[in-house]
């Protein structure tokens, strides 16, 4: 809002200030529109290293195998 009236203040018509006025809010939001993009990657992406590996070859931890055989302990006999 302050544009437009410095500019009929120091010399330009008005239709050049409402020109001008029109480019910088399309400008204006133009980047809050790239910025909401930008920072809902951002935060898709720190959700995704966060999250916990899916799928059934995801393993807690190294060697973790779950059901199966056991070590001789579940032999029998011996």
């Amino acid at each position: 809002m302050l544009v437009p009236v410095v500019l009929v203040v120091y010399g330009t018509s008005v239709g050049g200030a409402a020109a001008a006025a029109l480019g910088l809010a399309a400008v204006t939001a133009a980047c809050r529109v790239l910025l909401r993009q930008s920072e809902r990657n951002a935060a898709r992406a720190r959700a995704a290293e966060s999250a916990p590996p899916r799928g059934r070859r995801a393993r807690t931890a190294a060697g973790a195998h779950r059901g199966g055989r056991h070590g001789a302990g579940s032999a029998p006999g011996g």
